[in-house]
């Protein structure tokens, strides 16, 4: 069923008052995509009575009203991408379209709905039950932080959102043990997963918890801002991470240690609540939801991403370990959708994060956690983690066997570093996608090919992107089809400059014969390695000054300068390139990517 959003729904459900009152900056589409959807449905199938308002007119009192308070607290949500992201292009230009809004017209998301929806609550209930904040705009923004839209350190969002917890990473479980405790009047202090306001840090010292540097002096001092950043990115992961402690004037922001991680059936069970994949019907009366499209007909394989590529947020919100669902969970789920009216047969994407790191996790990191001085991957993988594919081929071909399904596409992002890694399975995989689960393009995100850049970006070298084209082209002509490779590149990242983009437009036209046109201008997003360069103008792990431009106008420039038309274009074959099958030596690999020293 749809949560209720309406007085009338709670009339036929027969619910005089809600437990709990979900508000967020999306459109409300019950989707297993919709953190706001998974919350809910979660807290009610734990036996609470949930309700929904979305995006939420804050110049009255007419939406935020119409179902009443809730009996336990308010969960407030900007949505699934920070409002910020949503609302302002990489040079601060308005985004006229949003795809979770009815009509497609960017009119309902305020700039940072968290504080506005949470003010609007206490403007029309006076004195009202906790503020709950959750979803990724509250995750990335949970300590003390750098807001490229005012071009400073801010605070947590808890204190200026003036509520009482906040619900960091995927919290399907931290939400039920937080309802649990307000049902039960209960001390919420010990619940991981949460982060809360407190006039003293003394009951956190005694549990061991670490003292991060203060808002203060993150905000005056670069130097020890970066320090507090890297002990905040060490402490996301279960097992491993202490509870973190940061002083904001006279008071507190109290982190709790991370959850434990869900196991395969616990997952399992968060996708088998019975989502509707549509639109809820009072959000669907006012106009066309694009986003939908998208979403309606996809499937999350796990969560999790240990890829660290350091301009993006999901280390941070959804973790470095992979946690997969079980392959009967994803082909049942997709079994299920033949009792969907809309359903044409087509799946728009099977995966996650990074869709093939389905299924496989490094051996040492299961037993004693993630490694705290390198990455899984970088310009090369760590030879412990031991990709396979094995996983993802099983469950892709169980799909097709599916009657009703025509075609499942993988439009998750691919590592295709780790396809060249699997020796075993690696080149079957592929394979698997040139013949199925592809249609005309596929996509892969190299960002860039200088070395310096990938470096500071932590991706591959552009050798490993060579011989995976030169896979993939091989692959489609023994097909017998005509498909390519769709490259997301990125601008203006700290460390590029214009000589490096006009190098990459070269390398595009004669290397990969093509004019590139996903080109993104970098946006400093919070919480990200990416954005303490850009702010600092350092490698944090050195403390070397990194060139960062920051002139809006030399910004698209950068951008300009690889999508234009023209430039250097070299007919003929691709230069077949030879695998490099040696084995690396794992004390090699730590002398040569262990940069990440976090204190």
């Amino acid at each position: 069923m749809f949560l209720p959003t309406t007085p009338e729904e709670l009339r036929t459900l027969g619910w005089e008052q809600l437990d709990v009152i979900l508000v967020s900056g999306d459109t409300y589409v019950d989707t297993a995509y919709n953190g706001i959807a998974i919350v809910g449905k979660i807290l009610v199938d734990a036996g609470y009575r949930v309700g929904v308002i979305a995006q939420p007119d804050i110049s009255s009192g007419a939406d935020i009203t119409r179902l009443g308070e809730p009996r336990l607290y308010w969960g407030i949500s900007g949505g699934l991408v920070d409002s910020l992201v949503a609302n302002y292009t990489a040079t601060k230009k308005f985004r006229k379209s949003d795809d979770f809004t009815p009509g497609a017209v960017n009119n309902r998301r305020p700039d940072r709905a968290v504080i506005k929806y949470a003010n609007l609550i206490r403007q029309h209930f006076k004195g009202t039950v906790p503020l709950v904040l959750g979803g990724v705009e509250a995750s990335l923004r949970r300590v003390a932080h750098y807001d490229f839209w005012t071009n400073k350190v801010r605070r947590s969002l808890l204190f200026d959102a003036k509520a009482e917890v906040l619900v960091y990473g995927m919290a399907e479980k931290a939400v039920v043990e937080l309802t649990d405790a307000y049902r039960d009047q209960r001390p919420i202090e010990d619940i991981q997963g949460i982060c809360y306001v407190s006039k003293t840090a003394e009951s956190a010292l005694d549990k061991g918890y670490f003292t991060l540097p203060s808002y203060e002096e993150c905000a005056s001092d670069k130097n020890a801002f970066i320090s507090m950043f890297h002990h905040f990115y060490a402490n996301n992961e279960p097992g491993i991470s202490k509870g973190l402690i940061q002083k904001h004037d006279s008071r507190y922001l109290i982190q709790t240690p991370p959850q434990p991680s869900m196991s395969t059936e616990e997952i399992d069970h968060v996708y088998d609540l019975g989502y509707e994949r549509d639109v809820h019907p009072y959000y669907k009366s006012q106009g066309e939801v694009r986003g939908l499209q998208t979403i309606q007909f996809s499937v999350t394989t796990h969560h999790g991403c240990y890829g660290e590529c350091n301009f993006c947020a999901i280390t941070v919100h959804q973790g470095r370990t992979i946690r997969s669902r079980s392959q009967d969970s994803i082909v049942g789920e997709i079994d299920r959708f033949k009792e969907h009216k809309d359903f044409k047969g087509i799946i728009n994407d099977v995966g996650g994060a990074t869709a093939n790191m389905y299924g496989f996790e490094c051996d040492k990191k299961r037993k004693s956690g993630v490694c705290q001085d390198i990455p899984c991957t970088s310009g090369q993988v760590c030879p412990i983690l031991r990709p396979t594919h094995a996983p993802q081929i099983e469950m892709l071909g169980k799909i097709r066997k599916l009657p009703h399904v025509k075609k499942a596409f993988v439009n998750s992002g691919i590592r295709y570093d780790l396809i060249q890694e699997d020796k075993q399975h690696g080149k079957a995989y592929l394979k698997t996608l040139v013949d199925h689960h592809i249609s005309g393009q596929m996509k892969v995100a190299p960002e860039h090919i200088d070395d310096k850049v990938l470096k500071l970006m932590n991706k591959p070298d552009k050798d490993t992107l060579m011989r995976f084209k030169a896979d993939f082209d091989a692959y489609n002509k023994a097909s017998g089809k005509k498909q390519f490779l769709t490259y997301y590149l990125i601008a203006a990242h700290p460390g590029s400059k214009l000589r490096d983009m006009e190098n990459l437009k070269a390398f595009a036209n004669s290397e990969l014969h093509l004019n590139p046109e996903q080109v993104q201008v970098f946006i400093p997003t919070p919480s990200t390695y990416s954005a303490l360069m850009y702010y600092t103008e350092m490698d944090p792990w050195t403390r070397q000054p990194v060139f960062v431009e920051k002139d809006p106008q030399r910004k698209q420039k950068q951008k300009d300068v690889v999508t234009q038309k023209g430039g250097y274009h070299k007919e003929g074959k691709t230069q077949k390139i030879k695998r490099k099958d040696e084995k690396i030596n794992y004390k090699a690999y730590k002398e040569l990517h262990g940069f990440r020293k976090y204190y």
